[in-house]
């Protein structure tokens, strides 16, 4: 991983001042504000947003309803609520980009509002989320931000995620409900006053709307590019896109390629025909003078606007720039302070954006430069961190900057101090905005020619507040194979905080734990009955957190926290005799828990995976998730792994999508295509029927299969299940979602010469971290040889 100062050498360079300058303009030339709705990170349209930022000016705002904590993860194992706050990160991250404000219907990491696992319908999503909480979100949201325009990016129809039908009846709802005054809100009143839909289907690798898109009324044009850098808007979209790496998301487009984006009005509350996105609507600060009631603060709207347009004229002449956004800024502060009653709700809130806006000019303009960063990224209650705040004044007469600090936090003579009694920090913050940072920040006063302006700015990678009292278990979570007799649980608790705090173990009656210097050894009963069994750990006699820090190098550090505990489950499973190969790629960690369970288990390395004398060491091996794209070689190892199955191996392939380097000829040693989009080809019912649909040796050996093994089960049964197999192999389970017809292709077991292939899109490694026994006792029966 780069160093800090690599990364903050390398953003430099893909920034400079020229062409911040040149972006920071585009805002000032429009007051019309458009908010993009929709589920998850990544949902939002980029290349649009991009145009309608940097070619026309529109104020941009992005309202999500969870996460994305129930979606895969491509760069790491993190899953649950720490993927959430990776992705939350990612998300403020694509926002910097385009200049995004960031609102999130899920306002906690225990909210209601949740990415809880795919689902086909907006009325079992609501049901979930709870569909007044959801609106009352909105509500606010709404409230808050008073957007112009809203746009969701996906339409209500079957064949889309449920997740996003939600959104979509939510946001039909909220334009009436945020105007509404009997509807309860401590917010004032807005009406929206347009409501777009998607012109265009979502349909594609995932999903398969069933009804065609509404006809277009209008269609934002997605040709030319931006005439200082020269990228297209689908360009600069991408390198937004680009830091939703969890999600593999970011696509190089070449420079001729553009694309448009059509749009169908569905609601308009104001008069006269809908030309382009902003008709009907004040377009400029100067249009705002013509507001009835704006009279007494016409002129000076008028003159705003012409220095404005004076400022974006001048660029690249930087004070010229300076002097008309100060000149700018003064008269928008005269208009706030004379502002009629009458236009304040419409007018206020569009200045005070610029006002943002123009400092921000300014600042760029005159070469300010400031840069506020901590020694550590992760600190704890009562420690201290060296800070650094470097300041250059560019052009300007004068700077001054001082930090602006949550409460507990202090600077002094270089060191930043965090009290005792300083809160964690929230890595699930309910709104982001990239131009008006949260503490820790910097204040900057700039003097020049007489004039004086105020700005915040961001602080670089602000250090993570971690929880007072902690400790770290490891393993957090054991097994118990109450078929192998003998065993001793072990684990260990560092990271224990505040020092020199002892680190204890509660356990139930019966048990008995002995440790020094954080190991710990627990003897349990030998009658134990198989359940699971959670074991608080106290730190200095009181309740300690786990903490799951957060670090990657294209985002800031982030951390979750839970009750630190030891969770032991107690099961049967019977094992099969047999050597186990396992080939990952970082994405899960089924060679963990199945040498937890008692399994004889090797990682295969990249030399073994071509030398057929290694790979005969082996009886089984195991593929894990997404390993064909994402571990190098694999691939063209394949034809030696068939080999090996040919005479006698046992190959288990755990589910793949069908871009993840997965060739339905090639990849598996009889052909198996995998089904898209993959609403089709999943069962998003976590307690759907799972019907056997042989007496096979898999249900048999070593352990009797049956519905105890599909009770328990979180999220879903499975995704991504294949479409169309070879006759060699035969599908042994059968399941549905409500009111759909039945899926076969979820497990699939074929014989391939003296050897076997199981190829699952089941989930069975997200049940194997979630404690769910019955995925445990699938999984040693599918390792069996043939």
């Amino acid at each position: 991983m780069p160093t800090p100062d690599q990364m903050r050498l390398e953003q430099l360079r893909a920034r400079p001042r020229i062409m911040e300058l040149w972006w920071a303009l585009r805002p000032l030339t429009s007051v019309v504000r458009f908010m993009q709705t929709g589920a998850h990170p990544d949902d939002e349209i980029t290349g649009m947003l991009a145009a309608l930022a940097f070619r026309d000016g529109v104020n941009l705002s992005y309202a999500c309803s969870t996460r994305g904590e129930g979606g895969q993860n491509d760069i790491g194992t993190e899953s649950g609520a720490a993927l959430g706050a990776l992705r939350t990160r990612e998300m403020e991250r694509a926002c910097d980009v385009l200049g995004m404000r960031m609102y999130w219907h899920s306002e906690t990491a225990r909210d209601t509002i949740t990415d809880f696992g795919f689902s086909k319908s907006g009325t079992e999503t609501l049901g979930r989320w709870g569909h007044e909480r959801t609106l009352a979100r909105f509500v606010d949201i709404v409230r808050v931000e008073r957007p112009d325009i809203i746009c969701p990016t996906f339409l209500d129809v079957p064949g889309q995620h449920g997740h996003h039908r939600a959104m979509t009846e939510v946001a039909h709802e909220v334009m009436a409900a945020a105007a509404d005054p009997e509807f309860p809100s401590n917010r004032p009143l807005w009406q929206v006053k347009k409501m777009y839909l998607p012109a265009w289907s979502g349909a594609g690798q995932s999903y398969d709307d069933d009804l065609p898109p509404p006809p277009a009324t209008l269609t934002i044009d997605g040709s030319g590019c931006d005439e200082v850098s020269g990228w297209s808007w689908e360009r600069i979209g991408q390198q937004s896109r680009g830091f939703h790496r969890t999600q593999g998301m970011g696509r190089w487009q070449s420079a001729t390629h553009s694309r448009d984006w059509p749009l169908h009005l569905a609601q308009s509350h104001v008069d006269g025909p809908d030309h382009d996105l902003s008709s009907g609507l004040c377009v400029t600060v100067g249009d705002l003078a013509a507001l009835p009631g704006a009279e007494v603060v016409a002129n000076d709207l008028r003159a705003a606007q012409g220095q404005i347009d004076i400022a974006v004229a001048a660029y690249p002449n930087f004070e010229a720039v300076a002097e008309a956004a100060i000149a700018a800024l003064s008269l928008i502060g005269r208009v706030r302070l004379a502002c009629p009653a009458a236009v304040r709700d419409e007018v206020d809130h569009r200045l005070d954006a610029k006002e943002v806006q123009l400092a921000r000019v300014v600042q760029l303009a005159l070469g300010v430069d400031v840069t506020c960063f901590a020694e550590d990224a992760f600190v704890s209650p009562g420690s201290e961190t060296a800070i650094t705040l470097d300041v250059g004044k560019g052009l300007a007469e004068d700077v001054r900057a001082s930090l602006e600090l949550p409460d507990g936090w202090s600077e002094a003579s270089g060191v930043l101090r965090i009290s005792e009694n300083a809160f964690e920090s929230d890595g699930c913050r309910a709104i982001y905005d990239p131009m008006v940072p949260d503490a820790p920040a910097c204040r900057v006063w700039i003097t020049w020619r007489g004039a004086n302006v105020s700005l915040r700015m961001p602080m670089d990678n602000p250090p993570v507040v971690l929880p007072a009292c902690r400790a770290h278990v490891s393993p957090a979570a054991r097994l118990v194979n109450l078929s192998q007799p003998g065993q001793t649980l072990t684990t260990r608790v560092d990271g224990v905080y505040p020092k020199p705090a002892d680190a204890t173990i509660l356990t139930p009656e019966g048990w008995r734990v002995a440790g020094a210097d954080g190991d710990f050894s627990i003897d349990f009963p030998k009658q134990l009955s198989a359940g699971l069994y959670e074991l608080p750990v106290l730190s200095g006699g009181v309740p300690a957190q786990t903490v799951d820090t957060v670090a990657y190098a294209h985002v800031a550090p982030t951390a979750v926290s839970s009750a630190a505990q030891l969770r032991v489950l107690a099961l049967e499973a019977q094992l099969p005799d047999v050597r186990v190969g396992y080939v990952g790629a970082g994405n899960d960690r089924v060679d963990y828990w199945l040498s937890a369970l008692g399994m004889d288990v090797t990682g295969v390395t990249d030399e073994m995976l071509t030398s057929d004398a290694a790979l005969s060491a082996f009886d089984t091996i195991v593929i894990g998730i997404f390993a064909l794209r994402f571990r190098p070689g694999l691939s063209e190892a394949m034809p030696a792994l068939h080999r090996w199955v040919e005479t006698g191996g046992t190959l288990v392939t755990l589910y793949h999508r069908p871009w993840d380097n997965w060739d339905p000829v090639t990849t598996p040693p009889r052909h198996i295509e995998i089904g898209q989009p993959s609403l089709r080809w999943r069962v998003t019912d976590e307690t759907a029927e799972v019907r056997h649909l042989a007496e096979h040796s898999i249900f048999q050996t070593p352990n009797q299969i049956g519905p105890q093994d599909w009770a328990g089960w979180v999220k879903e049964r499975g995704l991504y299940f294949a479409k169309s197999w070879d006759a060699a192999y035969i599908p042994l389970i059968e399941m549905a979602d409500p009111e759909e017809a039945s899926q076969r292709g979820a497990l699939l077991v074929g014989d391939v010469g003296r050897g076997r292939h199981v190829h699952t899109s089941l989930i069975l490694h997200h049940q194997m971290e979630n404690l769910v026994p019955g995925a445990f006792r699938l999984m040693a029966n599918l390792l069996s040889k043939r």
